[in-house]
């Protein structure tokens, strides 16, 4: 028997799954433990091997391959607790962290009620002091000529203020038109490591080649700030690895969707922004395929946050414009849309209106919701499941965490309750349902908003909280069905081991279309065979490599590109230009609505884009039998749980997941327990357990 682990760290749990060789899943989750998340990383793996009747040193002696992702990146920026960065840019541009874009850089990345005040607004505080920015003497034009040569007396003395006055231990090295010449950037690099050969160095024109000199300087940036703390990271979690008697490669997942080794993804920090929903994304379509399904909406509520994607006929779409804590980056990430409400997440009244508020503000792992017992003095949404019936003290977790129900009823009457001059069941239902109403809300924003009909998409509920409030929201969206996968609360992790090893390359220029396929031939080969060199060394044999091209696009006068897949592959035809001309169309009037094409405006390409793809073994999930409909052998009780259509508590039946069989058919209301998370069907509703134990929840 052989192995793969994956884990994924959450801000309140670390999920691990095992793929065995044989088919098997296995599935270990514990609480995270900021700051220090590679122990947790750990405890989660022999959480996993323990189940499995194996010690974690025996498990990881028959591991071929670890698979990580981690919020180290999404932390570091959120709890600003990066280096201290330093920022060497072209003389006279020293202000573009500040200015960012204009005015619209004071309400990028604000929520809307506070979108509409926007004299109110600010922009966000720069990752460097101002102190820290220092402009050097040089020049280089749009087209890649040295206007100026670079100044290296400047360049020196710069170097040595950052390092010796401003005691900085990074360095971002961000110049005008640096990726059309990098020629600049490099020297300063080879400076700075002359001076200082242990100083983290981030050069634009490696990290985020591409146009837009705010974002690309805030890349550089991000990268620089967030670098040496997943460098260390990475080197502690190799290090207990190693302890546990694991010595094998370590792939490290990214936003893009795609794997890297440990060493590349530790030089791009910025990388690894949101890589953990986007795993869930992965696994979800990975799921879509085995059970047919393409079109899919899938939602991640964990202990902190609440995330969403759409996977439209199997395929994910990019951010426009990724952000995160409202700072912009330029770096291919899969779109997923999120807010700050999950089962961690504080609940408050709103000051005069004494409106509920849901979030942002989390409890996390430590202390955590109040009914963990171990510290918590604010309300979380958890406490809520918990005083609705939905969660139980014997059966949270596998019944690895006791629960304080009775400290959860008095912090809630006391904070909430009272204060709105409510009963505790009636404060604790309106709190469901506004959780419920966020995730509707969330859901309609990045569907309806955008012309998509949920009718036409199954929803899939992972994540420890989703598979409680799912059953209310997706009705209210009229989706097909639910699917809570088998791996529900550790989807993300699943993900990994579902995830291919994924090599990006971008090339900006200007060109117009139509034009001779070999002028686009003469773009994408450096950066195919590039991408081949890159998988072959890692490993990677020419039949598990697929190489994937696409264009930015835009028409005559715009800003905004959409990236257009090429559907030709490489090398193109003249046929293929046309071919991708009405590609480009028929994505523009999808996504702007039909008839805003406009070819007579000519269309340009603005962007060349190469996605080498290592092709790693899928984990073969077992399909099991079809029995019996009755799910009585499961049943373990009843319980007075909370009926969202009759707004009362209602003596519902409880069932055991692990006595559960497939084709076994649980009618609703009722509550199914896992080892993971906490499944509730509402009334009308029947939830059946397919061939690969997940749970498909359709409507009466």
């Amino acid at each position: 028997m052989s192995y793969i682990v994956a884990t994924d760290v959450g801000g309140t749990c670390t999920d691990t799954v095992i793929a065995a060789s044989d088919g098997a899943v296995h599935i270990g989750k514990v609480l995270s433990t900021p700051p220090d998340f590679a122990t947790g990383v750990i405890d989660s793996i022999r959480s996993a091997a323990t189940a499995m009747g194996l010690s974690s040193t025996a498990l990881l002696a028959d591991t071929n391959l670890f698979v990580h992702g981690s919020t180290v990146v999404d932390n570091t920026l959120l709890t600003s607790s990066g280096s201290h960065t330093g920022l060497i840019t072209t003389r006279g541009f020293e202000d573009t962290l500040r200015v960012t874009r204009g005015a619209y850089g004071r309400w990028s990345g604000l929520p809307e009620d506070q979108i509409k005040h926007p004299v109110a607004t600010d922009r966000p505080s720069p990752l460097v002091d101002i102190g820290c920015i220092r402009g050097v003497p040089e020049r280089i034009d749009y087209k890649g000529a040295i206007v100026e040569p670079l100044d290296t007396a400047a360049a020196s003395t710069a170097i040595r203020y950052l390092l010796d006055e401003q005691q900085v231990s990074a360095i971002a090295v961000c110049l005008l038109w640096s990726f059309r010449n990098p020629q600049h950037e490099r020297a300063i690099r080879d400076l700075i490591n002359e001076i200082a050969p242990a100083c983290y160095v981030t050069l634009s024109s490696d990290i985020a080649p591409l146009p837009g000199e705010y974002e690309r300087t805030s890349t550089t940036v991000i990268n620089a700030y967030a670098g040496t703390v997943v460098q260390s990271y990475m080197e502690n979690l190799h290090s207990l690895l190693a302890t546990e008697g694991y010595d094998g490669p370590i792939l490290v997942m990214q936003g893009h969707g795609g794997l890297l080794p440990v060493a590349e993804a530790s030089s791009r920090a910025v990388g690894m922004i949101e890589c953990g929903p986007v795993a869930g994304l992965i696994g979800s379509r990975h799921l879509g395929q085995v059970l047919s399904e393409s079109n899919i909406i899938a939602v991640d509520m964990g202990g902190t946050t609440s995330k969403v994607g759409v996977i439209q006929n199997g395929a994910l779409d990019y951010a426009r414009e990724p952000m995160v804590n409202r700072y912009h980056y330029l770096a291919p990430k899969i779109e997923v849309a999120s807010i700050g409400a999950g089962g961690g997440s504080i609940i408050g009244l709103e000051t005069g209106s004494l409106a509920p508020i849901v979030g942002p503000q989390s409890a996390g792992s430590r202390p955590g919701p109040v009914c963990y017992g171990n510290g918590g003095t604010q309300p979380t949404l958890t406490d809520v499941m918990l005083l609705v019936g939905y969660m139980h003290p014997e059966h949270f977790l596998g019944g690895s965490i006791a629960l304080d129900r009775s400290a959860c009823l008095d912090v809630f009457d006391q904070v909430i309750a009272t204060p709105l001059g409510m009963s505790v069941e009636e404060a604790a239902f309106g709190i469901y349902r506004v959780a419920c109403s966020q995730m509707s809300d969330l859901i309609h924003e990045i569907t309806v908003e955008r012309g998509l009909d949920p009718r036409d998409y199954v929803l899939h509920a992972f994540g420890g909280t989703c598979p409680m409030l799912a059953a209310v929201f997706a009705r209210e969206l009229n989706v097909a069905r639910i699917v809570v996968p088998h791996t529900a609360s550790v989807n993300c992790a699943f993900g990994l081991v579902a995830s291919d090893v994924v090599h990006e390359y971008t090339e900006t220029q200007l060109l117009g279309l139509p034009a001779p396929a070999d002028k686009l031939n003469a773009h994408f080969e450096p950066m195919v065979n590039a991408a081949r060199e890159a998988l072959g060394a890692e490993g990677f044999s020419n039949d598990q490599i697929r190489i994937e091209c696409a264009v930015a696009m835009r028409y005559g006068l715009q800003v905004h590109e959409l990236v257009t897949p090429v559907a030709g592959g490489f090398p193109l035809s003249d046929a293929h230009v046309e071919q991708q001309i009405v590609a480009f169309e028929q994505l523009y009037e999808q996504r702007y609505g039909r008839g805003s094409a406009y070819r007579e405006a000519g269309v340009e390409l603005t962007q060349f884009r190469v996605t080498g793809r290592g092709l790693m073994q899928r984990p073969g999930l077992v399909s099991l039998p079809l029995g019996s409909s009755d799910p009585t052998p499961a049943k373990i009780g009843t319980r007075q749980i909370l009926v969202e259509s009759r707004n009362a508590f209602v003596e519902s039946p409880i069932y055991d997941f692990a006595k559960l069989r497939p084709g076994n058919e649980v009618a609703g209301p009722a509550v199914i327990h896992t080892p993971v998370t906490t499944i509730v069907l509402q009334e009308a509703q029947t939830g059946r357990i397919d061939a690969y134990m997940n749970t498909v929840i359709e409507f009466e």
